[in-house]
């Protein structure tokens, strides 16, 4: 598809509080100007999140926190990969309460505060700073920037009154250290691969998406993934790119996933726009919501990506690439 590189700021919406038609398209920089989804305004279908990923040899790291405008919902997410024994807690506070995110990306912190909850990220020299504190588990880490690092931001556009700003900056060096039951373990630095999902937008209510992502180094190279579907069908964007060595490499077609909703642990294989990939994961993080109307369903796989991947010309051969793959359905 020919979709247009943006290359100078942008606000996400106009003085009508609809989607400002210059700011579909992506860009290497978290461009756009999210401030006008604020919660305050059109109220009640915005969408305001920070995620947060962390790949260690030892262990996987999640954070969530979200606001939907009626609902907050916060998440922290350890997992021990030798014995596949997680910690975690969920909170979701209606009405929305406890949670501070920045109007744009990099302008302020995201905090969280519940019963037996606390995150806390921030922007600090050299990269981002992730703090998350849940009975049983802790986690510092410090995902690096490195000098020239590209992420994929992409404005998704349903229609002027629906419509999503992302952000996804995966293959982010990661280091620090993880506390499980009263033992720490490293972040190891040169192993570990932090990956941010950051969205402002207003969604339909009923929605369904697959999301892939993973980084590692591939010889003397560093690659990572970042794999979407079902989500931006129609819309004339994608949110599919190769990052090599911190240079995004856009992929401007809808990809092909081929995996079994009965059996979420058979492998995965993602096809389209020189990428030929396979997951065969190890582990499927199950998360199901019923509050009333709104509803969700997650498997989130984790393991490891092998096959191909052409950018600028060049075949790359991906063996063994820490990521992940899911399959979601929200109503929300």
């Amino acid at each position: 598809m020919a979709e247009r590189e943006l290359h100078e700021p942008v606000a996400l919406v106009g003085p009508d509080r609809r989607l400002a038609a210059d700011a579909v398209g992506w860009a290497r920089r978290p461009l756009v100007d999210t401030s006008g989804i604020d919660g305050r305004r059109s109220w009640g279908r915005n969408k305001r999140w920070e995620y947060w990923n962390v790949l260690t040899p030892t262990h996987v790291l999640a954070l969530t926190v979200s606001s939907l405008d009626y609902a907050a919902v916060l998440e922290v997410w350890v997992l021990d990969r030798a014995t596949l024994q997680a910690v975690e807690r969920s909170v979701t506070a209606v009405p929305a309460r406890g949670v501070t995110l920045p109007a744009r990306l990099g302008a302020g912190p995201a905090r969280a505060r519940a019963k037996d909850l606390s995150i806390d990220v921030e922007e600090v020299p050299g990269g981002t700073r992730l703090r998350a504190s849940i009975p049983g588990a802790s986690f510092d880490v410090l995902a690096r920037r490195p000098e020239g690092h590209e992420c994929l931001a992409v404005v998704v556009p349903w229609s002027r009154r629906r419509f999503q700003y992302t952000v996804k900056d995966v293959a982010r060096p990661a280091e620090g250290s993880v506390t499980v039951d009263g033992r720490t373990h490293d972040v190891p630095a040169g192993v570990s691969w932090a990956t941010l999902d950051h969205g402002r937008g207003r969604w339909p209510y009923d929605v369904r998406w697959n999301w892939g992502a993973g980084a590692g180094r591939c010889g003397d190279r560093v690659v990572g993934l970042q794999l979407g579907g079902r989500w931006t069908v129609g819309t004339g964007m994608t949110e599919n790119a190769v990052v090599v060595d911190g240079r995004v490499h856009k992929v401007g077609e809808e990809l092909a996933w081929d995996f079994d909703p009965s059996d979420y642990l058979a492998p995965w294989r993602v096809r389209g726009g020189g990428l030929d990939l396979v997951l065969t994961p190890f582990h499927d993080r199950v998360a199901r919501t019923q509050l009333g109307v709104v509803a969700g369903r997650t498997d989130q796989c984790f393991g490891h990506w092998a096959g191909t991947v052409r950018v600028g010309g060049e075949e790359l051969e991906v063996d063994g690439l820490a990521g992940w793959a899911e399959d979601v359905h929200n109503r929300w």
